[in-house]
């Protein structure tokens, strides 16, 4: 996914009260997004000739070193500026770019943008666009929830019941995010949100009753705007079940890869009698024991070993 200059301007204009200084308007060059190994600064920082940032920042600091410095060392440092894989060039602080940017943006095809906000001000808030415009994204069917705390999704085929156990646990204070198509989103190394998109907000679709408005039944409690997924419980059919030979121990090492980040996995199978949503519930507290460092299952054959000694 790439953004060029033009679309961040078109975007920001007013709000970073942008200028556009020098450059072609149809420039091709994009920001991108990084890959997840290396940090987000990449994107955005002061002028550093050692470090391509994708937006070049210059304040008062970096414009005087240029003017100051040898024609020589002027023209190394405007080339390595214009020449690097940078998608735009901002000058902070209200200040005057030096007539010479005009020629090197003409001849590297790279914008020159103004603003008046202070140089850590403009990083920020490029930094914080740039990241959630270039965030991988996907939709994931399911029901999304707050569980006790723990963003979990609920997903499984059509006709298991995931909307009624979304209502149970409702019902039991637990919190709707999204039910139906979650739009989920990675936007640092290690963290996936999930949301709901604007037209399903609050609704909940239960086969036998319809669309029900969980705000409105239930308060505004009973719903959460987003939250970090942490925890996939998969609903199946009894066939689907995990063998009754599988070491139980490993049932808690299960992961599910989602936008290119582990999530732990549970398969709970629907078998008529089970109270699904006590079940879930119990899943998320084992979930949060793990997470603090006890596994049940350890902790138990630890024991038994002891006792056969």
């Amino acid at each position: 996914m790439g953004l060029t200059a033009r679309d961040l301007f078109s975007r920001k204009e007013n709000n970073l009260k942008l200028t556009w200084w020098a450059g072609n308007e149809s420039c091709k060059k994009t920001f991108t997004r990084l890959p997840y190994t290396y940090s987000n600064l990449g994107l955005v920082g002061y002028f550093n000739p050692t470090r391509q940032n994708q937006a070049q920042i210059l304040g008062a600091a970096e414009i005087e070193l240029l003017l100051e410095a040898e024609p020589a060392v002027m023209e190394d440092i405007l080339h390595r500026l214009f020449k690097g894989k940078s998608a735009a060039v901002f000058i902070c602080d209200d200040l005057k770019p030096p007539e010479i940017f005009k020629r090197y943006s003409e001849e590297y095809d790279l914008p020159v943008i103004c603003s008046p906000l202070a140089g850590d001000h403009l990083i920020d808030q490029l930094l914080q666009f740039l990241s959630e415009t270039l965030a991988e994204n996907t939709i994931l069917h399911g029901v999304f929830l707050e569980i006790i705390g723990v963003g979990v999704l609920i997903t499984g085929q059509s006709g298991l019941g995931k909307s009624e156990l979304a209502l149970d646990l409702v019902s039991r204070g637990n919190r709707l995010i999204a039910d139906d198509a979650p739009e989920f989103t990675r936007s640092t190394q290690n963290e996936i949100y999930g949301t709901c998109p604007a037209l399903l907000k609050n609704f909940l679709e239960v086969r036998g009753l319809g669309i029900l408005n969980i705000r409105k039944m239930y308060g505004a409690k009973a719903i959460k705007p987003d939250h970090k997924l942490e925890l996939i419980i998969k609903l199946l059919n009894p066939s689907q079940g995990t063998s009754e030979g599988e070491d139980r121990s490993k049932l808690m090492e299960r992961k599910i890869e989602v936008l290119g980040i582990s999530i732990p996995f549970i398969p709970l199978a629907v078998v008529p009698g089970r109270n699904l949503a006590v079940l879930v519930e119990a899943a998320v507290r084992d979930h949060l024991l793990i997470k603090q460092g006890y596994i049940a299952s350890k902790d138990l054959s630890k024991k038994q070993k002891k006792l056969m000694q």
